[in-house]
Formats: C-alpha cells, structure tokens, sequence
C-alpha cells in the first residue's frame, strides 16, 4: 500500500489545506507560535500549486526558476492552541507577469485566526524576476474565476 501526503482540495477555486496544532507549533504556554503560521501557509500554498498542476520542482531542476516570497502582509486576529483543528484557505487574487498574489486565511472552524496576502515572484536562476509560463498564468486565471 502506497500512502500518498495529504494535499488538500478545491472549492470554488479556493484551496482548503486542513491541519492539526501539534506542540512543536505552539509556545511554552499552548498557543501557536506566530512563526507557525508562515509554515502552515507555506505548506498550503505548495500543496495548493501542486494540485493544480504547477511542478515547482521540475521547474527548478529545469533551470525555469522557483518561487519567492517577495511581499508578506499579516494580520494577526486570534489565537490558536495546542491540538486546534485549522483549515488555511488560499485564493489567487493579481496575477501579472513574474508575479503573483495568493490571499490566505487560517480559520479555526469559522473564526479567522490570521489574514495574509502573499506576494510570490518566479526568478530565474540569476535571482532576477522571470515571467511565469503561461499555462501556469492560466491555471491561476481558471482558479481565480472560479470564485462562487
């Protein structure tokens, strides 16, 4: 039997990306430690590329270029703690040449715990920006206008 990591799923061109609260996430007191909140994102913005078809890797071992984190917006609204189950949200929202901007939410069932909007830029190998290729501009487009 072949057990295959859990990548989460869309709705209505979002990406839901569940996750648990583990100790290593949270501070000496249980609660999340601001810092996991970049990771749980991180970990649902690759998973949500992923799905939709997006070979990060394949691209860097090409020489076509990976991702960066350019620009990073948070806002803190709640605390999570220890074993709270979480689901991260994520949206395209502008999508331009090198450049794109995913809006991310982490919910503790309805509650919003934190709001980000990530800005991320292909660059090639240089370390300058690289436009992205356009069947990935496309499927961000598709995921985009998929909005309810």
């Amino acid at each position: 039997m072949h057990d295959t990591p859990y990548s989460g799923r869309f709705e209505a061109g979002a990406h839901l990306f569940a996750l648990r609260v583990y100790f290593e996430d949270t501070d000496a007191g249980g609660v999340v430690y601001h810092a996991s909140y970049l990771r749980f994102m991180e970990r649902a913005r690759s998973d949500m590329m992923r799905l939709a078809g997006i070979d990060q890797r394949g691209a860097m071992k090409s020489g076509e270029g990976n991702y960066v984190v350019v620009e990073l917006g948070l806002r803190y609204r709640a605390p999570g703690r220890l074993d709270d189950d979480l689901l991260v949200v994520s949206r395209m929202g502008n999508i331009r040449g090198a450049s794109c901007v995913v809006h991310q939410r982490v919910m503790r069932g309805s509650e919003t715990l934190v709001e980000a909007d990530v800005s991320v830029a292909l660059i090639g190998s240089d370390g300058r920006p690289k436009r992205q290729p356009r069947h990935w501009i496309e499927t961000f487009e598709r995921l985009k206008e998929a909005r309810d």
